[in-house]
């Protein structure tokens, strides 16, 4: 897809104003934002503001434009009367004038709420973009250290097997040493020798458990090792 299809596709779908959007904060909640990105939320919060202080001033305009086109109406009461005074022509005059302010004023904010939008648009399109720039680059790092951390489970995997063999192994085999030992020089001598030598050794009664897929391997491991360690020699 070429830029010119890319960008006609995305003025084809609706972005949400980002800055009000929680879930959007959330996509920042554990590496932060970035300084493009915290520019652009700034700008458009901005305008944001700006639209709410325009809405909220043409409320307060259209309150007084109404109080003085009741000003007017009395005061252009007043000057029809034979009782009429210049205090009431005055303040026609200056309820007339600040009436044309207050349309210019309303007239002013009303263009500058058409074009609003525009500016909002523009800037929160920005926004997505950055967004989108920087989303997709942790989901890269983040999919690389995934398959990092995956091939280093699946070695230790590998290692972790071949340690349980390794250990079973060493444990079958003192076993036989122990009970050869016995049968050789008997019960009191060895007694002897265990006392003297004060070694820890572990003799286990029964064989622990073999992971699954493991134990045939682990017959042919103990028979090799108990063909090459029985003579007692110390394993390099």
């Amino acid at each position: 897809m070429d830029e010119k299809q890319f960008e006609s596709a995305l003025k084809a779908n609706r972005i949400p104003t980002l800055v009000l959007d929680q879930k959007w904060h959330r996509l920042f909640a554990i590496s932060g934002k970035p300084q493009n990105v915290k520019d652009l939320e700034v700008k458009e919060k901005e305008i944001l503001l700006r639209q709410g202080h325009l809405n909220q001033e043409l409320k307060n305009l259209k309150k007084i434009k109404q109080d003085l086109m009741n000003g007017i109406v009395q005061n252009m009461e007043g000057a029809d009367a034979q009782a009429a005074t210049t205090q009431s022509e005055k303040n026609l005059k200056d309820n007339k004038r600040l009436l044309d302010e207050t349309n210019a004023k309303m007239d002013a904010d009303e263009d500058e709420l058409m074009e609003i939008p525009k500016q909002l648009k523009e800037v929160n399109d920005e926004l997505m973009l950055a967004t989108m720039n920087f989303c997709y680059e942790r989901l890269r790092i983040n999919s690389h250290e995934a398959s990092e951390i995956t091939e280093w489970i699946t070695n230790i995997r590998i290692e972790l097997k071949k340690n349980i063999i390794k250990k079973q192994n060493r444990e079958i085999n003192n076993k036989e040493i122990y009970a050869y030992l016995h049968d050789i020089f008997g019960k009191d001598v060895m007694q002897l020798f265990d006392v003297k030598l004060d070694e820890s050794i572990t003799i286990p009664e029964k064989k622990e458990e073999v992971p699954e897929g493991v134990k045939i391997k682990e017959e042919k491991e103990a028979n090799k090792d108990r063909t090459t360690n029985f003579d007692v020699k110390k394993e390099s």
